[in-house]
């Protein structure tokens, strides 16, 4: 039977791995002692300590049928209607535990996408993806879901430009060979294994970019380079914001990465690739009704914090600013369940989101927290901007004086922390994530478009015109209408 990883065995496993990642130029032999790296590191280990945890377990982990046994929710398929809400609410504690991006939800997520895809392709995918899947689930990794690709030039297609897409090079009897680049790679550098996919729908003629394979994050060819966010270099130090967690996103460059056949679950169908997509956008949209109210749940919290130091918290205008921080962030968090809750069972056996509701729920995450974070900023003052540094603030000359102007530690550290999630000093900035993170706002709306039922929304407003039924419009529309005509002749 398998045993779940904790939070410990979860960092010692990333110190077995030999893994190629830069930070600022250097090579780091150990990522768990980085300082840039180790927050990022908590933060997933967060999700293994709960799956312990007496009061979240039952939420951080579910029965699986492959192992026959509880595995961490992360690594499970979604085989009940519940657990697309369990997702959420689990993403919530999450996110108002770390104030961050715990960075296994693509993976999670493209896990179920992929077994969807693979049940539609036929053959031996399918056997294969669940083969490897029963692995994952038996260790209990953490797996980088690597979607994104360069792109370059966005008028032109993969053929014309094919060193800004991840693509086979070569195809040999036991495997394929992968080039290219995934950026914006959410906690690759603290994953055990890869699951790249193709990062838009191919077209006949493009199925050397239609891959969907895993491999360790560590095999030959791979390199991995840290994203710099803003003021990194205050992360580990007492000016962080976070004082413990942080998200991460890498560039992870493949230079003919040979990847064996039992661990490539795609290669070149296209229409299950296109399939592979479309589920995967669905969970992902929905997943951001979860972590970004658990986030923004930290940042209201800030705000408070700090209007009861700055002795205005009982200002009408304060409390209806905050009022209105939490009606936002409850908006989020009520689209994202009513996606889920809206669920459908697939052919394969795993339950799907409402595709409207979970466009909208990340539709919105590119504005609200805008909103949110604008009253944020406006409650907490302009010395969030211009406050000193928390070393001044505790010097031994200056300090004093500083501190007549600043106030106190706890006043510094919770406008610390509004910066941090406000500009991304020592975490993922919140914003830009929340904007670009599973696509940004046009790939919402083309699907809302696509999936919006326009003609029945038009037949309900033409029957209630009273105008008559167009040919080919089903009987039922009006069938209510005429009994209540009837009734009581």
């Amino acid at each position: 039977m398998p045993t779940m990883r904790t939070a410990d065995r979860y960092v010692r496993s990333l110190r077995e791995l030999e893994l190629v990642l830069y930070v600022d130029g250097e090579r780091v032999a150990d990522p768990t002692t980085h300082p840039r790296v180790r927050p990022a590191i908590n933060a997933v280990a967060a999700t293994y300590a709960l799956a312990h945890d007496p009061r979240h377990r039952e939420l951080a982990t579910a029965h699986s049928d492959l192992v026959r046994a509880p595995v961490n929710r992360f690594t499970h398929l979604f085989t009940q209607p519940q657990d697309l809400v369990r997702k959420l609410e689990l993403q919530r504690v999450l996110g108002r535990l770390t104030g961050t991006c715990f960075q296994r939800c693509v993976g999670m997520d493209g896990i179920n996408a992929l077994f969807v895809a693979t049940w539609e392709a036929g053959g031996d995918a399918h056997a294969r993806f669940v083969a490897w899947l029963e692995q994952v689930q038996r260790s209990d990794d953490v797996i980088n879901g690597a979607m994104t690709d360069p792109k370059g030039d966005r008028s032109k297609r993969p053929g014309e430009q094919p060193e800004q897409y991840l693509r086979v090079v070569e195809r040999r009897p036991e495997g394929v060979v992968l080039r290219g680049a995934k950026i914006h790679q959410t906690g690759a550098a603290n994953a055990h294994q890869i699951l790249v996919m193709p990062g838009m729908a191919m077209r006949p003629g493009e199925e050397d970019f239609a891959i969907a394979a895993a491999l360790p994050v560590d095999a030959p060819g791979v390199t991995m380079v840290l994203g710099r966010q803003p003021s990194d270099e205050r992360k580990g130090g007492p000016d962080a914001g976070n004082a413990r967690y942080s998200g991460q996103e890498v560039v992870v460059l493949f230079d003919d990465v040979f990847v064996p056949w039992e661990r490539v679950f795609l290669d070149g169908q296209l229409g299950p690739c296109a399939t592979l997509l479309e589920t995967f956008a669905g969970y992902h949209r929905a997943s951001y009704g979860g972590c970004k109210p658990g986030n923004l749940d930290v940042l209201i919290g800030a705000a408070s914090l700090l209007t009861r130091l700055h002795g205005v918290e009982r200002a009408s205008h304060v409390r209806d600013k905050l009022v209105e921080m939490a009606h936002l962030t409850e908006t989020v968090h009520g689209l994202g369940l009513g996606a889920s809750s809206k669920s459908t069972q697939h052919g394969s056996g795993v339950w799907q989101v409402d595709p409207v509701l979970a466009n909208v729920c990340k539709h919105n995450v590119t504005r609200l927290p805008y909103e949110i974070v604008r009253l944020a900023e406006d409650l907490a003052g302009g010395l969030m901007a211009t406050m000193p540094s928390l070393a001044d603030l505790r010097h031994p000359v200056i300090g004093e004086a500083l501190r007549t102007v600043v106030g106190s530690d706890e006043r510094a550290l919770a406008l610390r922390l509004v910066e941090s999630m406000s500009y991304g000093a020592g975490s993922v900035p919140l914003r830009i994530e929340c904007m670009h993170g599973a696509g940004s706002p046009q790939a919402q709306r083309i699907v809302l478009e696509r999936a919006v039922d326009w003609e029945a929304k038009v037949r309900a407003a033409r029957r209630l015109a009273g105008l008559p039924p167009r040919e080919g419009e089903p009987i039922e529309d009006r069938r209510v209408d005429a009994e209540i005509d009837d009734a009581g002749q």
